[in-house]
């Protein structure tokens, strides 16, 4: 008896490895998708502007990136005492103009080196509507809670984020020719839009992105939409607000996706790097005991042994925290 709608994933032309090169850029489902990948130790940038929703400013984090944007001081805003950026989430913002420009110019720099050798750029959008800044005429990331009567809230057309994206895209690939991108519509629900305006605006999301797979080439589309609301379907699949995934349901996205887009080859290697975490997040009673001691000495060996095979795997912070362990 089958008692689910099975969604069908397409198999990709490509597969990831730890050779892979991964950037994600989006809304917090990218965060979780992407907490997933450097768990497992795959090389991945998440979100180096922090969390952002929607096509337009997701296009111009990308374009930061491409320029190789530098701000500067006058490139902030002063919103109750904090030092913010309209292109970037909140967790950059600092009470000290040079602590942000820091954790700003920090991330795009490393971005920027990256984007040549990217393997894959994997962007989740989750909604349509957009705020735009009316004193600059931007599209905002984050409106940082400046009063709203100083922005315009619309929704994106199907049309908007297509001609903005074939565009990008182009540029894009012509730094990185070998870039593949692919795209997901966030399964989170965006309820102050209300029912129907969610609806919509994921309907416009679903729309632009198909345009975008029938006109370019190397774009792919990962169904985790349509996997919570068909496949899953049912109230207990979501946290305490109804509206974000339980831990279960971002479990079963991303394995749902490690079947269909990571090699077969680094699963068990993957089962090696997910025992070696445990370990180390392991906090015994007794930190001193011998038989604890020669449990960390067990797990330096299994780190040992991978970093001979994958030298590109950086174990750094935990070897530092077993080592502090037999240092006393």
């Amino acid at each position: 008896m089958n008692l689910q709608t099975k969604i069908t994933v397409a198999a990709p032309d490509f597969l990831i490895d730890y050779n892979s090169r991964l950037m994600m850029l989006g809304s917090c489902f990218a965060e979780n998708m992407g907490s997933k990948f450097s768990y497992y130790k795959f090389d991945v940038d998440v979100n180096p502007c922090g969390i952002i929703y929607n096509p337009l400013s997701v296009a111009n984090v990308l374009r930061l990136i491409v320029e190789g944007k530098q701000f500067e001081k006058s490139d902030l805003r002063q919103v109750g005492g904090k030092w913010v950026s309209l292109y970037h989430h909140g967790a950059f913002s600092s009470t000290d103009p040079d602590e942000c420009l820091r954790r700003i110019n920090d991330r795009l720099t490393k971005a920027t080196g990256e984007l040549r050798t990217l393997d894959l750029l994997v962007i989740t959008w989750g909604t349509a509507w957009v705020y735009r800044y009316t004193r600059e005429n931007i599209v905002v990331s984050n409106c940082h809670k400046i009063p709203s009567q100083e922005f315009e809230r619309s929704r994106l057309s199907v049309e908007d984020i297509v001609k903005e994206y074939l565009m990008l895209i182009g540029r894009l690939r012509e730094i990185n020719p070998g870039l593949r991108i692919l795209f997901t519509v966030s399964p989170i629900r965006h309820w102050k839009d209300g029912a129907h305006g969610n609806q919509l605006s994921k309907a416009t999301l679903l729309l632009a992105i198909d345009r975008l797979r029938e006109e370019l080439q190397h774009v792919y589309y990962f169904p985790a939409y349509e996997i919570v609301l068909d496949e899953l379907r049912d109230y207990r699949f979501y946290a305490d607000d109804m509206l974000h995934m339980s831990g279960f349901t971002v479990d079963y996205i991303w394995e749902r996706f490690l079947y269909s887009f990571i090699s077969p080859e680094v699963l068990g290697l993957m089962n090696q790097i997910g025992r070696v975490n445990k370990g180390v997040a392991h906090r015994p009673f007794d930190p001193q005991s011998e038989e604890y001691h020669r449990l960390v000495k067990k797990m330096l060996a299994e780190i040992a042994m991978i970093s001979r095979s994958y030298p590109m795997i950086d174990f750094s912070e935990e070897k530092r925290k077993l080592n502090e362990v037999i240092v006393g």
